[in-house]
């Protein structure tokens, strides 16, 4: 017979701790999956198991008489009842404190109070960061773990409703969000897994996830073309991983959102209202996957009060407004907003390694040639650095050619990464000479196309603990 504990009660949450710290004694883990917690249970008030060959009825029933289980103003319910898919309304939770609560109270409650009760068992197992992954939410899961968006289908139009979920659960505090990347249910194609991986590489929660029945989706389980489209595709990811972990940095410490629709950074231009088919990461990343069938352009929106540049190859967009880019199969549209500083790190095989490379910056310069940006980091494991003072914190900023790199906190002495390259688009002229901390910068050292007005500044090897200038002559 089946179970739920009442997270609610305090007791429960300390068994619920002991049964993960067991688990993790057998099977060591990083995160916790935690699944079904609406919560669901199947064949509620039926006569017979759908999965249960028994003849013996093993089913929950409820009593169906009950007001609370056909309320007169019913909801948009699974079944004929409330109860039907999940438990009884009038199922009890107790605080532990003399309070008593009807499932029919606090239903929606459940999923959240499970993450409640997880994440610091999680975190006990090694006393560092730990993750969860939780189907049912609630306003505040956001601050206990992520989402992924359910089990949806390996269809084309699932692309679009993957990137409005996104939008929709960073509005709700939800930031760390993705969808099963390919689809669950079904057999995904060729052109569409390539291009959802695309798209699912600019999920905060990047997980490409289907059902036992269907066939293989993995990145590597492709024609070779396929596989490294989509290993370019995940390496692009983990170069910009200092800028979303920055991100993220500013959600954890004042909310707001990770991934923002145009009409959230852009509210006064009515062209963006309805843009469902792009988005952005933080103000200053827009990214356009192509989301149809058969596709190899983009119709892309850039609104025509801002510069913007190709994020490949620094290349100044000239004309604004809806622009159609091109997109071949193994092309993501990416562009970068001019005022902006984005960190980046170059890729490895997984994060634990790539932390350890260089950093990088690519630096768009506005109308008014300034741009800006930062980096928070700190060893990546820890709990509470920030609310314990064990982090770095750097800002960058651009204006009236100069730059300056200034370490604004250095609290975490154990970070030796070295800033190594930095890439400026739309200069407005080329610089005759480079000033570094008050000596000429080796005229080796820098390039600049004039075709593209891009400068680029490279074996630069700088210490991040100290403050640099750059004076452009």
């Amino acid at each position: 017979k089946t179970v739920f504990p009442d997270y609610f009660y305090p007791p429960a949450k300390e068994w619920w701790k002991n049964q993960v710290l067991n688990y993790y004694n057998k099977l060591k883990f990083d995160g916790l999956w935690i699944d079904m917690n609406e919560p669901a249970n199947f064949d509620t008030n039926k006569l017979q198991p759908w999965n249960w060959p028994h003849s013996t009825p093993w089913n929950l029933h409820c009593p169906l008489d009950d007001p609370l289980e056909s309320p007169r103003y019913k909801t948009a319910i699974y079944g004929e009842y409330l109860s039907d898919k999940t438990l009884c309304m009038i199922g009890e939770q107790s605080d532990g404190r003399g309070k008593i609560y009807k499932q029919y109270d606090v239903h929606n409650l459940y999923g959240w109070s499970e993450t409640v009760a997880t994440l610091p068992a999680a975190r006990a197992t090694e006393n560092k960061r730990s993750l969860v992954i939780s189907r049912s939410t609630f306003p505040t899961s956001g601050s206990y773990a992520g989402h992924w968006l359910g089990d949806n289908t390996a269809a084309w139009s699932h692309l679009k409703y993957n990137i409005i979920g996104m939008l929709e659960f960073n509005l709700f505090g939800i930031p760390y969000v993705g969808a099963d990347i390919c689809g669950f249910e079904g057999n995904t194609t060729e052109e569409m897994c390539q291009r959802w991986m695309q798209l699912g590489a600019f999920n905060p929660f990047f997980r490409n996830h289907n059902g036992l029945r269907y066939a293989h989706q993995d990145p590597g389980n492709f024609p070779p073309a396929i596989v490294q489209s989509n290993r370019r595709v995940v390496e692009t990811r983990y170069t910009l991983i200092p800028y979303l972990y920055t991100l993220f940095h500013r959600a954890h410490i004042s909310g707001g959102t990770i991934v923002r629709s145009m009409a959230h950074e852009f509210s006064t231009d009515p062209s963006c209202w309805s843009l469902d088919e792009q988005f952005l990461w933080g103000s200053y990343l827009l990214i356009a996957p192509v989301i149809y069938q058969g596709h190899t352009t983009k119709d892309v929106y850039l609104p025509i009060n801002e510069r913007w540049f190709n994020y490949y190859t620094g290349i100044e967009i000239k004309t604004l407004g809806t622009i159609t880019d091109q997109a071949p199969r193994d092309y993501l549209p990416l562009y970068l907003r001019g005022g902006s500083i984005i960190p980046h790190q170059q890729s490895a095989m997984n994060t634990v390694l790539s932390r350890r490379k260089p950093f990088y910056l690519y630096i768009a310069l506005d109308k008014n040639q300034r741009a800006q940006g930062d980096l928070f980091w700190d060893d990546g494991e820890s709990i509470n650095t920030y609310e314990t003072s064990h982090y770095n914190y750097f800002i960058f900023n651009y204006d009236a050619q100069r730059l300056t790199i200034e370490p604004w906190t250095f609290k975490y002495p154990d970070m030796d990464n070295k800033l190594e390259e930095i890439s400026i688009f739309g200069m407005t002229q080329q610089p005759t000479r480079i000033i570094l901390n008050g000596q000429d910068l080796s005229r080796d050292k820098w390039t600049f196309d004039t075709n593209t007005n891009v400068l680029k500044m490279l074996t630069l090897a700088i210490n991040l603990s100290k403050t640099h200038k750059f004076i452009f002559v």
